[in-house]
């Protein structure tokens, strides 16, 4: 139920992911032998007023000698406007502007080419023949040209999840929350971190090494056991955030939630009968530039109807996982036996509700209420009054729903960079607990102790991308749009 207030939060629709795809006569196999030069569509597709296509590898700087009639390369990082012909019939292609990036300096750290030609689908397809018809180029795959700048050392891993956040982000906080990641300031924090780490991994081995002599200075392992124990007090710090990253980056869970009846239904079936709403209808949407999945759920009462039992048992685990509840109540039956029991379970202190779970309690259906008169009930929690068929307290409701999620999300634009992915808190909560067993084993031996420094330091290392896991690399650059 609730379909007319999830209409109303939910807008317009979403917008899609940027993706684009080569045509299907492209075969996406690297060429054998050495280091292949790679080209794809890098803007949108479909028909538009320019199309940027990219190539990155040794045979960039043949890609436009073969495709004008240049007799040497254009000056870097300058556009010029030449004439675009096939490299074999010397057949015009279009007119467009070249730009020519030699490495390093340029995204992948490569020799680069970008011809900015006209969009209609027809010189898009014309051009990319055209450059797949000279030796040593072929088609890029998805994320490769990020790869690449990754493998080149021009971004860092963290780095590189910034940029394809930044590609995907749909509302304005997740925009400045990937902007942060992708100029660095994660990589930078755990950078720091390893190095502190190092250090202290050095004086320990210094310690082992030569502890019998008189070259050390006093208290070397005293100042080890301090540094380990600040920095895993930073780490743990850093780690009770209460998962806000994650929520911003994949969307808070919003749960509409209520007895029978409560909401208005023209999205769904319409009928004043209880229970005809019976599944979990979600959609994702942006509430003030937060990403939330709106769940809206089937009425919460006893049934004897075993297909409604089922829309209750997945309302309840909806609530269950949710991060905000929109408690919604008809506020001409609020002495009804159905809200008296959703308030004491649900609303009030002492029902389900979690630390992590805020409620924001509705009163619906106000036009119904005589002129002026206020819904009766003692003792009743705050709340808001709402009519979804008027809409008036619309606006009050959606300014405390992205109050609430300002909250379990966090501020993008303030405080220490957040850890966006649940690959991000493995690694330091795997740090963490490498330094914990640091501090069980130096009473029992200094190697030992001094191996954990060595695995916390490694775990520091995967997350910013410095020790490499082929398949972590895979499941990221997966993800990313070809031409990216």
């Amino acid at each position: 139920m609730w379909r007319r207030l999830g209409a109303l939060l939910c807008g317009p629709a979403q917008s899609t992911r940027l993706c684009t795809s080569l045509p299907k006569h492209y075969s996406s196999r690297p060429t054998s032998g050495g280091r292949a030069t790679i080209f794809a569509l890098s803007s949108g597709q479909g028909k538009c007023g320019v199309a940027v296509i990219r190539t990155s590898g040794p045979a960039s700087g043949t890609a436009v000698l073969g495709l004008t009639t240049l007799r040497a390369l254009p000056q870097p990082r300058v556009a010029t406007l030449r004439l675009l012909q096939d490299p074999g019939s010397s057949e015009p292609l279009d007119k467009g502007l070249i730009l020519w990036f030699p490495g390093p300096h340029s995204f992948t750290g490569e020799d680069c080419a970008e011809f900015h030609v006209h969009g209609g689908p027809a010189v898009v397809s014309a051009v990319l023949g055209a450059l797949g018809s000279i030796p040593g180029l072929r088609p890029a795959e998805a994320g490769e040209f990020t790869k690449r700048a990754f493998q080149n050392g021009k971004l860092s891993l963290t780095e590189v999840e910034g940029l394809g956040d930044l590609i995907h982000a749909e509302t304005e906080a997740q925009r400045r929350q990937a902007l942060r990641q992708l100029q660095g300031e994660l990589g930078q924090l755990c950078q720091g971190w390893g190095e502190t780490l190092t250090t202290a991994l050095a004086h320990l081995e210094a310690y082992i090494d030569f502890s019998e002599d008189d070259n050390l200075e006093e208290g070397v392992l005293e100042w080890v056991d301090r540094t380990v124990q600040g920095l895993r007090e930073a780490l743990l710090a850093h780690l009770q955030d209460a998962r806000r990253g994650q929520r911003l980056r994949s969307g808070a869970h919003v749960v509409i939630a209520g007895p029978p009846n409560a909401g208005r239904r023209p999205v769904a079936i319409v009928s004043p009968e209880p229970g005809t709403t019976r599944d979990v209808v979600e959609s994702a949407v942006d509430i003030g530039g937060f990403p939330a999945l709106l769940s809206d759920t089937a009425g919460l009462r006893d049934s004897p109807d075993l297909v409604e039992q089922e829309g209750v048992r997945r309302a309840q685990d909806r609530l269950a996982q949710a991060d905000v509840v929109l408690a919604l109540l008809d506020a001409t039956d609020l002495a009804s036996a159905s809200s008296r029991h959703f308030l004491e379970t649900v609303v009030t202190p002492g029902g389900p509700s979690t630390p992590s779970r805020r409620i924001l309690l509705v009163l619906n259906k106000t036009d119904l209420l005589p002129e002026g008169m206020k819904p009766r009930r003692p003792a009743l929690p705050p709340h808001l009054l709402l009519s979804c068929k008027t809409e008036a307290g619309l606006e009050a409701v959606l300014a405390s729903l992205k109050r609430e999620l300002a909250t379990v999300c966090g501020d993008p634009t303030t405080g220490p960079p957040i850890l966006t992915r649940a690959r991000h808190r493995h690694h330091l909560q795997s740090c963490c607990e490498a330094l914990g067993r640091y501090e069980q084993s130096k009473a029992r031996d200094l190697a030992l102790a001094a191996e954990e420094l060595r695995a916390a330091r490694r775990h520091l290392g995967h997350l910013t991308g410095q020790t490499r896991a082929d398949d972590v690399l895979d499941v990221i650059f997966r993800d990313f749009c070809i031409g990216k």
